[in-house]
């Protein structure tokens, strides 16, 4: 972490001596972080980073500063022209044990910032490989899963999640998430994974980035690499729920709190065939002593039309949330049809409303 702060603060006074300009020197490279994986002890590992000066003019490299003495890097001497593909190679010696994470900045003559590049892996004794089976395939990477659910997430918090992979081609491949929103963040362990290899994709989910709580979904996309194109047998459902924030409550604040009845959670839509609509209705009501307030109200599926007059019920008070099928839509819904209530009743923060349709 200190490692990281010093290199900001380095990067902004930078800036600041040049008065903020901008600079010739342009580089670009296919993964400005490669990870390694499970490395074995004591056994080095080399990082090799493939980059272009896509600059105007030539430049040479002046030094190479790592994070520690741990790491060597080797790179080229010599002039550097436009256009021109370089690698700089980096190898960490493994003699501690667990994750690591290091920096090499290269500092070139033709600007004041250094161009960071990032290795980290895990050092381990001995490797192991997910032992379970990969039942799906996204695209030819074969897979365990593919589907995410992030459930009652707290602002704040950021849940990692798993989809162990393995590459099911006959060449190596450096697989990359497409499409990430920005709540989303994507590792994948190690970057390069040879025919037959297994790999894992991390997903973490950013709350900070979400606005409301409530549900959002989204459609992400696995590549063999960062060009691949967007088809749908390399897509990946992630959904997740984020509840409201309410602190520690304590039982005497409960009691003056709103509290919500809700007269059905599963509701019966009937058969698919005959009419093109069907309708249902759901009563909410409070039973506290204070306003409720139904926060959100969503579908997890399309095909689900949702109505609620009004959101706020004071003490007494009910209301009908009007829920219309429509029947075409519903056809091609694969998933189970369900409805997500968030309201600020602490108790009944997240309901769940389960539809039947046959």
């Amino acid at each position: 972490m200190q490692r990281k702060i010093l290199h900001i603060i380095l990067c902004v006074a930078a800036l600041a001596l040049t008065g903020g300009r901008a600079e010739a020197q342009r580089i670009t490279t296919t993964s400005q972080v490669i990870d390694c994986g499970q490395v074995l002890f004591r056994k080095p590992v080399t990082a090799h980073f493939e980059l272009t000066n896509e600059g105007e003019g030539t430049f040479t490299i002046k030094s190479v500063d790592t994070s520690c003495g741990c790491t060597e890097v080797e790179y080229p001497k010599g002039i550097i022209s436009e256009n021109k593909p370089f690698v700089i190679s980096a190898t960490y010696d493994a003699k501690q044990m667990g994750h690591f994470e290091k920096f090499i900045d290269i500092y070139t003559s033709g600007a004041s910032l250094p161009y960071t590049l990032t290795m980290r892996g895990i050092v381990v004794e001995e490797i192991k490989d997910f032992e379970g089976n990969y039942p799906f395939l996204l695209g030819r990477i074969k897979a365990d899963a593919t589907s995410i659910m992030f459930d009652d997430v707290a602002k704040g918090e950021n849940p990692t999640q798993e989809i162990h992979i393995m590459n099911g081609t006959s060449e190596m491949i450096t697989p990359a998430v497409l499409r990430l929103p920005e709540y989303l963040r994507a590792d994948i362990s190690p970057s390069s994974i040879p025919p037959g290899k297994p790999g894992v994709l991390y997903l973490t989910l950013l709350t900070e980035k979400l606005q409301h709580p409530g549900l959002v979904q989204a459609t992400i996309y696995l590549g063999q690499r960062n060009t691949d194109k967007l088809t749908e047998d390399k897509k990946i459902a992630v959904e997740a729920i984020m509840l409201p924030s309410f602190g520690a409550v304590t039982d005497q604040q409960l009691v003056y709190m709103p509290k919500m009845k809700i007269s059905d959670t599963e509701i019966d839509m009937g058969s698919l065939e005959g009419k093109k609509r069907r309708k249902a209705t759901v009563t909410i009501e409070n039973l506290g002593r204070t306003d409720l307030e139904i926060i959100r109200v969503q579908s997890f599926t399309e095909g689900l039309t949702l109505e609620l007059p009004d959101n706020v019920l004071s003490p007494g008070e009910s209301v009908k949330l009007r829920v219309t099928a429509d029947m075409k839509l519903m056809k091609s819904v694969k998933e189970k049809p369900r409805i997500l209530l968030i309201s600020n009743d602490p108790r009944m923060a997240k309901t769940i409303i389960e539809v039947n349709i046959y």
